[in-house]
């Protein structure tokens, strides 16, 4: 499935926020990405229309299967090149802004061979 840049972000940042709120709800993207509420509506009936996420009635954010499976591959990617650059000398906030943008666009094989040249060192 082809999944476009802002979808990864908002299924990153939905994955994030699982990990330190006990719910995920509009508001709490919308306060960690610094967007409008009225535009992660929009994101959200979009990923729910693609089966990325599940929305309960009392509007609590739940990844679906597939939704945390692109979550999980990019927050992994964010994680390794953030670490990576910062270890050639990169200062945090520069390598994190990197690894955000480099995560979307890198292709698995050239990820997969950055991650077995990282791990063989």
């Amino acid at each position: 499935m082809n999944v476009t840049e802002s979808a990864e972000n908002y299924l990153e940042t939905i994955l994030m926020l699982s990990k330190v709120h006990p719910v995920v709800r509009s508001v709490d993207i919308a306060e960690e990405l610094g967007f409008k509420k009225s535009s992660v509506s929009v994101a959200m009936k979009n990923l729910r229309e693609t089966n990325q996420i599940s929305v309960t009635k009392e509007g609590y954010i739940y990844l679906t299967e597939s939704g945390r499976a692109i979550a999980e591959m990019i927050y992994e990617r964010h994680e390794l090149l953030s670490s990576w650059l910062e270890r050639l000398g990169v200062d945090s906030e520069t390598a994190a802004n990197d690894a955000c943008r480099i995560e979307h666009v890198i292709s698995k094989e050239s990820f997969d061979a950055i991650k077995k040249h990282i791990s063989s060192k």
